[in-house]
């Protein structure tokens, strides 16, 4: 049996497509089923034993933690926008700790999403280094809570005899239609060119930069549940891991994939960064990969441009979920 949290989600509800994939069908599935308009669309075709309401999970523990063999803990709040510190420390921080402690009570393994957010801007770079924790200084409340969940368990005397902490860096793919403005940057580009065209992309304010020449780490999800599913297998080397695919690529490149994808011209617009983020807006980010591939992960990552291309031609233009 395999608890999946977050699982009507974007990043859940395809890992549980994946699990089923390998039939792995034995899956409870954790969340607040219904919560979000749209998001049941998720889970439609999915094979699983039982849902059960995140607010109910730890009474179902107590009858069943037993029977649970491993534990994917990918439910968390997810909006950088959001600033009231309560909200993370009550679903990011709290729940998180009370679940690695079952984890560790009942001998399951464990792994959970952290973020790249925890990396702030970037002034530490990047290395998925245990002993860097403290340096690192996230931007919004939802990274602290994400930074402050890695320190402690890296404190814990007591752990599971197999933990993860994966790091996501700039995820994309499909199942987020319910996601409206956190969705990727290549969901609402697709709308845009859809709708209009051309699509938008922010200027640089630093001479350094061309426009739309800043960079992110992308990775496609279907990668990330891959690398989740070899965790699972491989059960050793518990840490904190990056997970991107550690190469970074520019914003224009992803609006150029796009419209290959759509066989459309390429038409984009560079609007300047609001004012209000244009101090902490991040021109680099890109995951140092070296520490997952040393545990034996060989699997290369999906292009962005191939990523592109299947997310858009398989999913977005047929209205379809994985």
């Amino acid at each position: 049996m395999i608890v999946v949290t977050g699982a009507e989600g974007f990043i859940g509800s395809c890992l549980v497509a994946r699990l089923n994939a390998d039939n792995f069908n034995d899956l409870i599935l954790v969340d607040d089923f219904g919560h979000v308009p749209g998001r049941e669309h998720n889970l439609v075709g999915k094979k699983y034993s039982q849902k059960v309401e995140r607010s109910q999970f730890f009474d179902w523990m107590k009858e069943n933690a037993h029977e649970v063999q491993f534990v994917f803990h990918i439910g968390a709040r997810t909006d950088t926008t959001e600033k009231d510190e309560t909200v993370f420390k009550v679903l990011n921080l709290n729940f998180t700790q009370d679940l690695f402690n079952y984890c560790v009570s009942e001998g399951i393994g464990f792994v959970y999403a952290s973020s790249a957010a925890t990396y702030g801007e970037g002034e530490n770079g990047y290395d998925d280094n245990e002993q860097g924790l403290d340096k690192l200084k996230p931007m919004n409340p939802y990274g602290r809570s994400k930074n402050d969940f890695d320190k402690w368990i890296l404190k814990q005397e007591r752990q599971p005899y197999f933990w993860a902490g994966l790091k996501f860096f700039n995820v994309y793919g499909p199942n987020e239609f319910h996601k409206e403005r956190m969705a990727s940057v290549i969901f609402h580009a697709y709308h845009q060119i859809k709708e209009t065209g051309k699509v938008k992309l922010f200027q640089s304010h630093k001479p350094e930069y061309a426009h739309g020449e800043q960079m992110r780490d992308f990775i496609y999800v279907k990668d990330l549940c891959d690398v989740c599913l070899f965790l699972m297998h491989h059960r050793k080397n518990s840490g904190l891991y990056n997970l991107g695919t550690g190469k970074a690529r520019t914003w224009n490149a992803l609006a150029k994939g796009i419209f290959k994808a759509l066989n459309l011209p390429e038409n984009i617009e560079y609007v300047p960064i609001p004012e209000d983020i244009r101090e902490s807006y991040q021109y680099f980010t890109e995951a140092n990969m070296e520490k997952l591939h040393n545990i034996g992960y060989t699997k290369e990552f999906t292009t962005l441009e191939d990523g592109i291309h299947d997310y858009v031609n398989t999913y977005l233009e047929k209205k379809a979920w994985y």
